[in-house]
């Protein structure tokens, strides 16, 4: 993995940057197949994580919208200090939607929400989980089935992980790490399905903006299929292991699209992480990918950010 970590001299990365920012912002915001296509509604619901919702949800909102595919609503939850009678307004209409976007991470959320999220999915709705939202839940057995892996113990379920023939490796649960990261850092992340729509065209290498690289996720595991992965470097605190970064399962008649990136705003910055959530969430609410990938994107060796939205 050393020559992934090769890196250009800081003179060819500025310039790749600044060349890259004007290419990606014409290519996300003026594609005019993309603007043609109907908009696809898209919820997002955050009020709760332990990470800076407040912060990544606007950057969220804003390369969805800039794409010219989507329209976004935000849902926000009540805060932990409020009376539990303050979730009696939480009700979103999830069937008003293509697709379901969480960036939430906090309280359980009412039975009349979760059941009426598990019948959006499962009648043909989109799921996508962000990072830190694939933490949520645990308790909720619907919920771990639609995320496959989670951020739980190694007591809780199945490890699931890429070996270096690009074959999956289960560990029982009870077996190896549970969850955890290493230190923040950018890594390289390796497609796996290159023919799968969100893939298709996205470079085989790209390096990652600084991120949280997580690891020894554990759940059902359960109907799976890993588009791409990350190896978490036992140099940087990580297993050594090919881990999943995307994903996606089959929920009845619905699609659960998961990416593991998105730890905080420089990271969303990333021209690689918004390419895929952008052509994740399409396809999870469509089934089809309109979406094209920039002309600038990150290569094997460098990284390409975009300005966060003000």
């Amino acid at each position: 993995m050393s020559s992934l970590l090769s890196r250009f001299t800081k003179d060819s990365w500025l310039s790749g940057v600044l060349l890259g920012v004007c290419a990606v912002s014409l290519s996300l915001c003026g594609n005019n197949s993309v603007q043609a296509a109907d908009p696809v509604r898209v919820l997002i619901v955050d009020g709760q994580n332990n990470h800076n919702w407040k912060a990544t949800t606007p950057i969220l909102k804003d390369f969805l919208v800039k794409s010219g595919r989507f329209t976004v609503d935000v849902a926000t939850t009540p805060d932990n200090k409020q009376p539990a009678s303050a979730w009696d307004g939480f009700r979103p209409k999830f069937s008003d939607y293509a697709a379901v976007l969480s960036n939430y991470n906090g309280q359980a959320w009412p039975e009349p929400v979760q059941r009426d999220l598990e019948a959006y999915v499962s009648n043909g709705g989109g799921l996508v989980i962000v990072h830190a939202a694939n933490n949520a839940f645990p308790e909720w057995t619907e919920f771990n089935k639609m995320i496959g892996l989670g951020w739980r113990d190694a007591k809780f379920g199945d490890r699931l992980t890429i070996d270096d023939k690009g074959q999956a490796v289960r560990t029982p649960k009870g077996e190896g790490p549970g969850a955890g990261h290493g230190s923040q850092h950018e890594f390289a992340v390796i497609v796996r399905e290159r023919e799968h729509p969100v893939m298709k065209g996205i470079p085989v290498e790209w390096m990652h903006a600084k991120d949280e690289l997580y690891h020894g996720q554990r759940g059902p595991a359960a109907g799976m299929n890993v588009l791409a992965t990350a190896h978490a470097a036992k140099q940087t605190g990580g297993t050594d292991a090919h881990e999943p970064m995307v994903w996606w399962i089959r929920y009845g008649k619905g699609v659960v699209f998961t990416t593991l990136m998105g730890h905080a705003d420089y990271s969303m910055q990333c021209v690689g992480f918004q390419t895929i959530v952008n052509r994740g969430t399409e396809w999870a609410a469509t089934s089809k990918v309109t979406i094209p990938v920039p002309a600038q994107f990150p290569t094997a060796s460098v990284t390409l950010s975009v300005p966060a939205a003000q």
